[in-house]
């Protein structure tokens, strides 16, 4: 593969994933807002979060095997195009529970972009190389929770907080149109499975037997509570508490956002010097510290909003570093059925996801509860490397697998 065509793929691949994060964080700035026109509680809306995710979840798990089935294309059109009619569907949603059943539809619209995505990369690359194309991946994504606040509170300057689905539905559309032209069938019809339910519930026995990926799962999902646990406290901690308008917020939260990039983009640079394993390791560690950090700073005040700033970019930037790496360590096991295992992975990544956005919620709306979850993510992340993984098992991985000729 050339580097244009590999450019190419980035850029396409990117802009699908990019759909999940918009989806999540596109109206972070209107959870207040929501709360208040749709006459609820700050806790019901995180709820709103929370069904997308488990739509995220669930539908990864539905979709990874059909696309092992029937191919990637079919399954992410029709994913798309559901995300397209629950965010429609928004616009008019009269009551927070209607908005909650819809915003479930939406998550399981978004899974099909993220999981054929993360399959057609495994189809073409395994090892090392994978690591390296999901971190730029994560680059073209990473622009999306940059931007989706910032496009979400503009767009609050000059409609309510309808609108943002609005926008959501036109930003589907496009991308109907971008899957269309720019992705090609990557799963041949001799490499498909046809083994029906029994097959899948087989697959997916396989995967849960294998201590090893069902570890690094673990560790991607725990790192990606982490990462939720800010999400979905952010808002009302950044507004509420410490008093920044929804510009403002949009600010902070993309400031966040760039060191979760920077460290994508760095890790790139990493694998050329150490194996995914090392860098794992130090990430995990570093995030760790800075999660128990930041709980100091949010319980006692010291530092004020700069110090819980600076060390949630910390953690942020660790998770970074790990969650290109968990990955890639756990799929270079399982290449045979790539949809199925990218499903898994990024069922448990946005399931346990979804629990811990409504734990803050259930904790409080202060600073506290936020970085309590952000800490007790990143210390999971560690003790379920140590205990599960185990250090003997994580060093007997192979990481250096090339590009896979398929292409």
């Amino acid at each position: 593969m050339t580097g244009r065509e590999r450019l190419r793929l980035v850029l396409v691949l990117g802009s699908l994933i990019a759909i999940g994060p918009l989806t999540i964080d596109m109206y972070l700035p209107a959870l207040p807002a929501i709360a208040a026109d749709l006459h609820t509680t700050s806790a019901a809306v995180q709820l709103t979060l929370t069904g997308t995710l488990a739509g995220l979840a669930l539908g990864q798990l539905l979709i990874g095997p059909l696309s092992d089935a029937v191919g990637r294309r079919r399954p992410l059109l029709a994913g798309i195009g559901l995300h397209i009619v629950a965010s429609l569907l928004c616009v008019v949603a009269p009551t927070i529970a209607t908005v909650g059943v819809l915003r479930v539809l939406q998550g399981l619209g978004v899974a099909a972009s993220s999981v054929v995505a993360m399959a057609i990369v495994r189809d073409l690359f395994s090892g090392s190389a994978f690591a390296r194309l999901f971190s730029r991946l994560m680059l073209v994504m990473g622009a999306a929770p940059i931007l989706a606040p910032t496009l979400g509170s503009a767009l609050l300057r000059w409609s309510d907080w309808r609108g943002v689905f609005a926008a959501l539905a036109v930003f589907g559309t496009l991308l109907v149109v971008v899957a269309a032209i720019g992705i090609r069938e990557t799963l041949p019809p001799q490499r498909r499975r046809h083994g029906g339910v029994a097959g899948t519930v087989r697959d997916y026995g396989t995967l849960l037997r294998d201590r090893t990926f069902v570890g690094l799962v673990l560790v991607a999902g725990l790192a990606m509570a982490a990462l939720f646990a800010y999400v979905a406290g952010s808002s009302f901690v950044f507004q509420q508490q410490y008093g920044l308008d929804e510009q403002q917020f949009g600010l902070a939260f993309g400031a966040g956002a760039v060191g979760l990039i920077t460290a994508t983009q760095l890790n790139v640079r990493l694998l050329r010097r150490f194996t995914p394993q090392r860098i794992l390791v130090a990430a995990l560690a570093a995030g760790a510290v800075a999660g128990l950090v930041l709980v100091a700073f949010a319980a006692t005040g010291v530092g004020g909003l700069a110090a819980v700033l600076a060390s949630l970019w910390v953690v942020l930037a660790a998770a970074g570093l790990a969650m290109p790496n968990a990955p890639a360590l756990a799929l270079s096991r399982h290449g045979e059925a790539a949809g199925t295992a990218a499903a898994l992975l990024g069922a448990v990544q946005f399931g346990v996801g979804a629990l811990s956005a409504p734990l803050v919620g259930l904790l409080g709306t202060g600073a506290v509860a936020m970085a309590v979850v952000v800490a007790g993510g990143m210390v999971a992340a560690v003790a379920v490397l140590l205990l599960v993984v185990r250090p003997a098992r994580l060093a007997e991985l192979e990481p250096s697998a090339e590009a896979v000729a398929t292409h």
